[in-house]
């Protein structure tokens, strides 16, 4: 088996298990996982932006020519495809409350297949690419479940069909990326899979500073800078530790 397929096949099951983990934390303990969402939001945000800023841009601007174009295109990409959702449920005020949770959801679906591509090019490039994309990744896997499965519930879902649908969508929608891309991925030149990981560092962007960061200031925490902070210097710490 190609090293790269297994790595990154074992990232996005890695990812999987850490967002149903969320899920699960949440059903059993609701006041702790809501209470702490914010503190998981902004670490894995900081490592994310630490990431694309210091190694993934870098390395994707080094295979490829085209590569500050893609970047602005995953970046847009996430940002239109979170206008669309938004202005659909403003659009459907009769079905306010299941499309609070079910829009969401479709977005959330759409985002974890994408994650499992991103993993595909993260590995495709390196090793180490791969896994330093996969741990930024990895992290905000949990505070998505918890998200996910919240606005089930606070939609009007049965706690069991919020729980599966939270799944589907959150979770096993990963690794099916990851299997569906890496056939494709695998088999492109390197000026192309560049474009491809400056894409996929667009969407990380758009992921940390974009999503995960604004989420968290709806709900200000005592040390949620200090989080962020940890984020980044975890990031940079292993970036810099590889020279």
């Amino acid at each position: 088996m190609d090293e790269s397929f297994g790595t990154s096949l074992l990232a996005s099951l890695l990812a999987a298990a850490v967002t149903t983990g969320g899920i699960l934390t949440i059903r059993r303990f609701r006041l702790w996982a809501l209470g702490n969402t914010t503190y998981f939001a902004c670490f894995a945000a900081g490592v994310l932006l630490a990431v694309s800023f210091i190694h993934v841009v870098p390395e994707s601007f080094a295979m490829s020519a085209q590569a500050p174009l893609f970047l602005l295109a995953g970046y847009l990409l996430m940002l239109l495809m979170n206008r669309f959702l938004t202005v659909y449920v403003c659009d459907k005020p009769e079905r306010a409350n299941y499309a609070l949770g079910l829009v969401p959801l479709l977005g959330i679906a759409l985002h974890s297949f994408l994650d499992g591509v991103v993993y595909s090019i993260g590995f495709s490039v390196s090793l180490f690419t791969g896994a330093l994309v996969a741990f930024g990744m990895v992290l905000h896997e949990f505070p998505e479940g918890i998200v996910t499965y919240a606005l089930l519930v606070r939609s009007g879902f049965a706690e069991r069909r919020a729980f599966l649908l939270a799944f589907l969508a959150a979770a096993a929608t990963t690794p099916m990326g990851m299997l569906l891309s890496y056939p494709f991925i695998s088999r492109i030149d390197a000026p192309l899979l560049g474009s491809m990981l400056a894409l996929s560092a667009g969407a990380l962007i758009y992921v940390g500073a974009t999503h995960l960061l604004p989420q968290a200031q709806l709900e200000p925490r005592r040390y949620s800078l200090v989080a962020l902070a940890a984020g980044l210097a975890v990031a940079i710490g292993i970036v810099l530790s590889k020279g």
